[in-house]
């Protein structure tokens, strides 16, 4: 299997693109989809996920990678009840295969997904992207948490891993992780992964885990996909060709000690899924999203692709965050996930592969 590129799609009625326009993007071949109104800890029902993959099969996409089967924090808590609740996954994953999805890209990071300070920060071209203000991001959850919230709820838009049902009860949430110390919570990842892999040799679904974004801890929680020493850990805790990684350039690189290019080299052939997003320094700490192109961040872009090229890697790809283009503005488009920067990345990353596909012959 070639290089396959992807799009995020977050559904119908749930997204204001539609896969019309995504069909137009030249290169594309997958829809990277999920069912978006399942909290974690559901399982998702065979005919739930027939009626959005019969939509993307329709639109001439596969539905081969799914993101994100949210995971519980019972189980990352490590509660006597994650065991049920795995149980839920495990069930999700079995009726997942037979519509023939390959890749489950999910993270285990604690309380939040993403976190950023601003999700409409201005650039100086006149766009808008996520930023990260270092200073913002210190002792009040509850704050970022309202800030982000207060946008979802004003344009009933929903984020992955900001369910409003678990936000709102964001103190009995940090009460609970109180005791999960950083070795405490890789136990309960690998108990999670053990109890997973049976079932994906018996589908051939591979796990591919997301990196922490920031790649540090935050409010005293602790992240631990973080750098390449962390990311040989995981390999190593669960050695097994099933446990593999959503290899994320931007959450990464937010720490510019980060060589991606040098991880995707280490591990390539782990890589079952690769974000492709490209982040912006500021000496004081603080980083925005930036364009696709290499020149206009510090994330190595050109040097990713390369890599992924000289390894012979083979798996699906997507670019991640843009920068808001044009008339996308706070209500129009999900923080992001605009239709125009992300397919501007996709010609960029294919007129890269297309040049070093040519020099090979």
């Amino acid at each position: 299997m070639p290089m396959q590129m992807g799009f995020r799609w977050y559904g119908e009625g749930n997204d204001r693109i539609r896969l019309s326009d995504i069909r137009q993007i030249p290169g594309v071949q997958t829809i990277v989809w999920a069912l978006h109104d399942k909290l974690p800890g559901e399982v998702w029902q065979s005919a739930e996920i027939e009626k959005v993959v019969s939509q993307i099969k329709a639109a001439g996409f596969n539905a081969d990678v799914v993101e994100s089967v949210n995971v519980h924090d019972d189980i990352k808590i490590g509660l006597p009840t994650r065991d049920q609740y795995i149980a839920n996954y495990i069930q999700t994953l079995r009726n997942l295969a037979p519509f023939g999805v390959k890749v489950i890209c999910y993270n285990f990071m604690p309380v939040f997904d993403w976190t950023r300070s601003e999700l409409f920060h201005p650039l100086e071209d006149g766009s808008t992207a996520l930023f990260y203000q270092k200073d913002m991001i210190q002792d009040d959850p509850k704050k970022m948490a309202d800030y982000v919230m207060s946008f979802t709820e004003k344009y009933h838009m929903s984020f992955p891993g900001w369910e409003p049902e678990r936000m709102a009860k964001l103190d009995e949430l940090f009460e609970k992780y109180k005791p999960v110390t950083k070795e405490r919570l890789w136990a309960n990842f690998q108990y999670f992964l053990e109890k997973l892999m049976p079932v994906c040799h018996e589908t051939g679904i591979r796990m591919a885990v997301h990196m922490d974004d920031p790649p540090w801890d935050i409010f005293g929680l602790p992240r631990l996909l973080v750098d390449s020493e962390s990311i040989d850990r995981f390999l190593k805790m669960v050695d097994d060709p099933h446990n593999c990684l959503t290899l994320c350039s931007g959450s990464l690189n937010a720490n510019p000690e980060n060589n991606v290019a040098e991880i995707v080299r280490r591990h390539w052939d782990r890589i079952a899924f690769a974000h492709i997003r490209n982040v912006r320094h500021y000496p004081n700490g603080d980083f925005s999203e930036a364009s696709h192109r290499d020149c206009d961040g510090d994330t190595g872009i050109l040097d990713i692709l390369r890599a992924y090229h000289d390894c012979g890697w083979k798996g699906y790809i997507r670019p991640d965050h843009g920068r808001h283009l044009w008339d996308e503005k706070p209500g129009s488009v999900r923080p992001g996930y605009g239709l125009y920067d992300r397919a501007l990345g996709i010609m960029y990353m294919l007129g890269a592969w297309d040049l070093m596909e040519k020099e090979n012959k």
